[in-house]
């Protein structure tokens, strides 16, 4: 026998969704095959063309959807001119199309129990249909202010409406170091359903890419959409001496921001050249291999993002986040849960500055950060996670179904 996994995420803003969908699809198919002595595949469902760069397991593969932008207006196509509604409706088709062709023993969203503007309504609907499949809501360990936490899912049809729909909740994160059930952001109507997996950060996959020539420092912000401010303060700091600084952008990040941090470098290089005429800050647009940049460099400074601060925690390497302050709370109540604990140093955004860099980092070099205080054995949990209740679904009454 095998087993067939799909997991959905809708990637409107950044690629953390699809690149934790990722990591977990990696994980299941490293784990699963040992677990139950079944082949295992699956196919990743997201909504960002940048998502398809990234390597899948063997037997996997990705689905990419027409792309939805998040405006102060709501959600909009990305590229094509069609009403958000119909967008939704297109989305929302091919997902099911797909789960229905698949006929997956588990299917995993991200996030969004609906999707956007309902569109997983069709596909959940026909997965309740079938005894054999289980349903997980994956969400990560942070993901508002309550109250902020409440209104969407009442915007949704309330929590009640997601317990049906889904047999589990996953949650990424270290209930000891935060948990959102305990905050208010999870209803108790769901709480119940809800496993703590730890975080997703040792075991995290890492494609190929060159590496950077020691020592140096590094800064990354994750996708880039939002965070040109912090990479153009690191271009403008001065590196620790003997240190380069290895900037990532992000593939999202606009191509103007780009252009002006690479000015900002190009600047500093003619005013200030290093040794025998080296650049000392280096700008990549992405790289693949960011766990072992992160793992390799003596300090980073990074936005507050889930799987930016997963790929941190996986390390000892010091730690400096400057959490988004805007759209939502997660990140600054994410970084504040994490500093209390000693995990990693915060630096609030209207804080931020070339001269608040270049003091951190010249005393981050000379420490490490030891993290053994927190789980971060989530994606070693998710194989035994799954394998139950793949399990428990085939032993199912046929006549029985898995969600009444």
């Amino acid at each position: 026998m095998s087993i067939t996994i799909a997991m959905y995420s809708h990637d409107s803003v950044g690629l953390g969704h699809a690149r934790r969908n990722r990591a977990i699809a990696h994980a299941l198919a490293a784990d699963l095959p040992r677990l139950t002595g079944e082949t295992v595949g699956g196919l990743l469902i997201a909504g960002h063309p940048d998502a398809a760069r990234d390597s899948l397991p063997a037997g996997w593969d990705w689905l990419v959807l027409p792309g939805f932008t998040h405006t102060t207006a709501g959600y909009a196509a990305r590229r094509m001119s069609l009403p958000a509604e119909q967008m939704s409706a297109l989305r929302g088709a091919t997902v099911a199309a797909a789960v229905d062709a698949v006929s997956p023993d588990l299917f995993i969203a991200d996030r969004h129990p609906f999707g956007v503007g309902g569109e997983l309504t069709e596909a959940l609907d026909l997965l309740r249909g079938r005894p054999d499949c289980r349903t997980v809501l994956g969400l990560r360990d942070v993901l508002d202010a309550p109250e902020a936490a409440g209104r969407e899912w009442d915007a949704v049809g309330g929590a009640e409406r997601v317990a049906e729909a889904y047999d589990q909740m996953w949650i990424y994160g270290d209930a000891a170091v935060y948990d959102p059930r305990r905050t208010g952001e999870i209803p108790a109507a769901l709480a119940a359903k809800g496993r703590t997996t730890g975080y997703l950060a040792h075991g995290r996959p890492d494609d190929d890419g060159a590496p950077a020539a020691r020592p140096y420092v590094l800064t990354m912000v994750g996708g880039g959409s939002d965070g040109a401010h912090i990479a153009l303060a690191s271009a403008l700091s001065e590196p620790p001496a003997g240190h380069r600084h290895l900037i990532v952008t992000g593939p999202q990040m606009p191509t103007e921001d780009v252009a002006r941090i690479r000015e900002a470098v190009d600047r500093r290089q003619e005013s200030s050249p290093g040794r025998g005429g080296e650049p000392r800050v280096q700008v990549l647009r992405s790289a693949g291999n960011v766990p072992a940049l992160v793992r390799d460099a003596t300090a980073v400074v990074s936005m507050a993002g889930y799987n930016s601060v997963a790929e941190v925690m996986a390390t000892t390497t010091p730690a400096l986040l400057v959490p988004r302050h805007t759209r939502r709370a997660e990140q600054p109540r994410r970084t504040a849960a994490l500093a209390a604990i000693g995990a990693l140093d915060s630096l609030p955004a209207v804080e931020l500055s070339p001269q608040a860099l270049t003091r951190w980092l010249a005393g981050a070099v000379n420490r490490r950060t030891p993290r053994d205080q927190v789980d971060l054995d989530g994606l070693t949990r998710v194989g035994g996670f799954a394998a139950e209740l793949i399990g428990a679904a085939r032993t199912t009454p046929t006549e029985v179904p898995a969600h009444a």
